[in-house]
Order: C-alpha cells, then sequence, then structure tokens
C-alpha cells in the first residue's frame, strides 16, 4: 500500500492536527493521534509532556459528534488531564463541568480552560508511557517503510 503524503482528513482530524501542532510546538509535548490505550478504546490524541504528563484530548467537530459519545468517561482513567477540541463555532455549553477546553482549526488551537489534574498511578503511568513509545516508533517505521506493515502482520 503506497505512503499518501497528503490524504483527504475529516473535520475531526483537521481539529487534531491543529491539536497537536499546538501541544508540539508551544508546550512542548510529543503528541500520538487515534492512540489505543486498552481494546475498545480510542482515543483521537494522547499527548505526552515533558515531564512525563499525560493528556487526552477528544476532538468534536460538530454538536452531533458529541452528542452520540458517550465513551468519553472510560478516558479518564488514562490521562492526568482531559480536554475537549472543538472550532470556534462549537456550542462549548454543552462540554461537561470538570473538563479542559481547547479551541482549534486545522493549524493551531488555543487551551482557553485547563483541565483539573487527575494523577495517574505509577505504574499505569509507565505502562502507558511504553505503550506511547512503542505505537509512536512503528508509526515512524511505517511513514519510512510503509511495506514494513505487512512485514508486521505477518509475524
Amino acid at each position: 500500500m503506497p505512503f499518501d503524503p497528503d490524504p483527504i482528513l475529516m473535520p475531526g482530524q483537521l481539529l487534531a492536527r491543529g491539536v497537536c501542532r499546538h501541544l508540539s510546538g508551544a508546550l512542548g509535548f510529543a503528541c500520538v493521534e487515534e492512540f489505543v490505550p486498552e481494546r475498545g478504546k480510542r482515543v483521537d490524541v494522547m499527548a505526552l509532556g515533558p515531564k512525563g504528563e499525560i493528556w487526552v484530548v477528544e476532538c468534536k467537530s460538530s454538536r452531533a459528534d458529541f452528542m452520540s459519545d458517550g465513551k468519553w468517561e472510560g478516558y479518564l482513567d488514562w490521562c492526568d488531564r482531559y480536554f475537549w477540541a472543538v472550532d470556534e463555532a462549537f456550542p462549548t455549553d454543552l462540554l461537561p463541568d470538570g473538563t479542559g477546553l481547547i479551541v482549534a482549526d486545522a493549524y493551531d488551537a488555543e487551551v482557553l480552560r485547563m483541565a483539573p489534574e487527575h494523577k495517574l498511578a505509577g505504574a499505569r503511568r509507565n505502562a502507558l508511557i511504553r505503550k506511547f513509545a512503542f505505537h509512536a516508533a512503528r508509526r515512524l517505521q511505517a511513514a519510512r517503510d510503509p511495506e514494513a506493515i505487512s512485514v508486521w502482520t505477518s509475524v
């Protein structure tokens, strides 16, 4: 399967790109999009901070997208801080109290409300950081050598 350097991105993916650009550039985080902390869960953005902090950001492109998401509370156990990322037209009064708020577009973002901190247990943090590193390294390798994917799946 050839690598497509310019894929067509969905609205939530465009928000995720802007979030990752901001977290990486302005705050020094490393980001992985569509990260799976455990089977059955997939977060839009998991970000690893310079001090080992872990943030989860769920990107919502519309009211309907938000209203259909009943699984977000299951992500709270996988991060120190939980954020919603939305565009500037999103009705932010829908978003639950006790969560962070990021307003984003495809190119940048701004943290408008810092999420409260709920520190992860050390063992879970350690396991997540290892999984994050493994996943990020695999993605980098796949970007540099797209044919490697077939080798991984045949092992």
